[in-house]
């Protein structure tokens, strides 16, 4: 019997690093990122792609990858590089990969399409069928119109990925600034995208990530964005650059008050719902009234802290009769 894959892996910090870079591949591998994904797609010039697949392939089974995400980025379908990106990654480091990254998804079909040539790879080459995940990053108009069909188009799926200077592009907004909010428009050019994205991923149990912020050393303003996506329930967001790795995991972990109060607010359900407790539907937890739609609350902060490897502070305990 094979072991289910953890579809919903920590990813506070995504890593972006260049597939044709070996000083990049070696320097990550050190970095504390929850994943880190080993690019082939813009951040290869098309002269370079070929021999950065091979450069992928060495890394992925030399390195050490330990506690990360291993994940690679293929060129979309669109081009003439995503089946040979595909197929040469697979084949040569599949047992050490944990997903497949598609840029400019724009229909559900382009997930079947990988799906199916994931499933023939690992056929052929004996892995175990569906271990590698997929995630799917929107780019454009025509994939945040498709990003339900395109989520629910395979059990592969694991993310929905916002990728904002191509959607930018792609919807003529009038900003050069990626992730910034355009000139003359006084409310949050983004919200609508993100959540959009965010339900998606919600009604199908998958993640959504925030993409990249390009201004890499200003760490305040990736801060101020990604607070934003932290905020609406991201799960995570790309950095680009070592200092910003920092500042992604401590905004999409809990802080130690929140992460200390799910887990008492667990603790106090458990309690009161059982033969001892008095099997109450509701209890107070101090001056707080606690009922199931708390405890489906906290769940997912302590689920988050937990992923993040924190340690509780406090205890719960049984009042005195």
């Amino acid at each position: 019997m094979t072991t289910p894959v953890n579809r919903l892996r920590p990813r506070r910090s995504c890593l972006a690093v260049p597939g044709s870079n070996p000083r990049f591949l070696e320097k990550a591998q050190g970095l504390p990122a929850d994943q880190v994904f080993l690019d082939l797609e813009d951040a290869c010039a098309p002269l370079a792609k070929p021999e950065a697949r091979h450069t992928i392939v060495k890394f992925l089974n030399e390195g050490d990858w330990t506690g990360k995400t291993r994940v690679v980025r293929v060129n979309d379908w669109t081009t003439e590089w995503t089946y040979r990106d595909v197929v040469t990654v697979v084949e040569g480091a599949g047992q050490n990969l944990d997903c497949i990254m598609l840029p400019k998804v724009q229909t559900a079909e382009q997930i079947v399409a990988l799906d199916l040539l994931l499933t023939q790879i690992e056929k052929t080459m004996g892995f175990e069928v569906g271990k590698i995940g997929i995630e799917a990053q929107i780019e454009n108009a025509q994939g945040l119109n498709n990003v339900n069909a395109i989520a629910q188009a395979s059990p592969r799926v694991e993310t929905i990925i916002f990728g904002p200077a191509d959607f930018m592009a792609s919807i003529n907004m009038k900003s050069l600034v990626v992730g910034e909010q355009p000139p003359g428009y006084p409310a949050d050019a983004y919200h609508y995208i993100l959540m959009k994205i965010l339900m998606a991923a919600r009604a199908n149990n998958l993640q959504a990530i925030d993409g990249p912020y390009l201004q890499i050393r200003n760490i305040d303003g990736y801060r101020e964005v990604a607070q934003r996506a932290a905020a609406l329930g991201f799960d995570g967001k790309w950095v680009l650059h070592p200092g910003q790795v920092e500042a992604s995991n401590e905004i999409f972990s809990p802080s130690q008050e929140d992460y200390d109060h799910a887990e008492l607010i667990l603790d106090a359900y458990d309690y009161y719902t059982s033969e001892a407790g008095g099997k109450k539907g509701s209890a107070m937890l101090g001056d707080e009234m606690i009922d199931e739609a708390s405890r489906k609350m906290a769940l997912v902060i302590s689920g988050k802290g937990r992923a993040a490897g924190m340690q509780r502070t406090s205890k719960f305990e049984i009042p005195e009769a």
